[in-house]
């Protein structure tokens, strides 16, 4: 498995690593055993950054990475990274508070983030979205404590701007920004790419395949659960998701001259990108994560590239990334 740097105070890290949370939430039903395969199959490729977040299913998406540690083989449990957001606050129903970046907080979240995992550090940790009510400097500064107590290796930051990510810098060494990056999702290459570039912050870039929108499988007459978030998501609705499958279809004449499939091209496309993005594959099952693995070994040339600029321009895709609600707690380009 290729490797490359999580910016210049990261750990070296897989060229690929592995977005959990669809196993627990938010995409509909998930097979818990085949989860656990899933995951044991992605450390046995050499994938070794295993990323969540403690609001997944209230703790579940935790404790299932959890069960999997305990039951693999000593050699990929040692190899396996945990890269941990936290922040966001739920209710019994599933509803969405807001977010608290407070010290004390990120005390209390790490403390049973820790016992979730199963696990005596947190190799990377993050807020999920910035608190409003808490200046960034707090927040991390609350993570480098933990870092000197041993309970965190690096710190993280997750969906927040240029602006604060300078701030944030000045406050810690960050390793890395968690932030949605794809063919259809390249807001970041404005002001936040640069900055983390010369920042020396890498990035770790979740929504790749766009929460399977580009991925080549999803179609206009798939039916979504109520709790799918692609259910309420505007670029899976009515003429927007036309439009978006239409560039689907673009890409997929130039996979098919490469004898790839779309998501591997789109992978592939986001790894080409440079040397200090790794993308987060969401895979669920084994099937999809040999899918995902198989964009390692794909070279776009610079034909190749223009042809897929040609084929998914920057700014293409109908719709916002998150329902006007969730767009508020960005803090970054949409």
């Amino acid at each position: 498995m290729q490797t490359r740097p999580l910016g210049t105070t990261g750990p070296q890290v897989s060229a690929l690593g592995l977005g959990c949370m669809g196993m627990s939430a938010l995409y509909g039903e998930a097979d818990r055993a085949e989860s656990i395969a899933t995951i044991h199959a992605a450390l046995e490729a050499g994938v070794t950054l295993l990323d969540t977040g403690d609001f997944y299913a209230m703790g579940h998406n935790e404790m299932l990475i959890g069960e999997a540690l305990r039951a693999a083989p000593a050699a990929l449990r040692e190899q396996a990274l945990t890269s941990v957001k936290f922040g966001a606050l739920r209710d019994p129903d599933g509803g969405w508070s807001g977010y608290d970046g407070r010290p004390a907080a990120v005390r209390n979240f790490a403390a049973y983030s820790l016992q979730r995992l199963g696990v005596d550090h947190i190799d990377v940790y993050r807020i999920a979205r910035l608190d409003p009510n808490v200046p960034i400097e707090e927040t991390v500064g609350a993570i480098a404590d933990l870092v000197e107590k041993g309970h965190v290796r690096h710190i993280g930051l997750s969906e927040v701007g240029a602006e604060t990510i300078r701030r944030a810098a000045a406050t810690a060494p960050i390793s890395d920004l968690q932030i949605e990056y794809s063919l259809i999702s390249r807001g970041i290459e404005d002001e936040v790419l640069p900055t983390t570039r010369e920042l020396g912050i890498g990035i770790t870039a979740y929504g790749v395949l766009s929460r399977g929108l580009i991925s080549g499988h999803f179609t206009a007459d798939r039916q979504l659960a109520p709790t799918d978030f692609r259910s309420m998501s505007p670029r899976f609705q009515g003429e927007n998701l036309q439009h978006n499958l239409s560039l689907v279809e673009a890409l997929r004449k130039i996979a098919e001259q490469k004898g790839v499939s779309v998501a591997q091209i789109a992978i592939a496309w986001a790894l080409s990108r440079g040397e200090d993005i790794v993308p987060l594959v969401g895979a669920r099952t084994r099937e999809r994560l040999t899918e995902a693995l198989g964009a390692l070994d794909v070279t776009l040339d610079d034909a190749d590239l223009a042809a897929i600029e040609q084929a998914v321009p920057a700014d293409a895709a109908a719709g916002d990334r998150y329902p006007a609600a969730q767009m508020s707690h960005l803090g970054t380009d949409r």
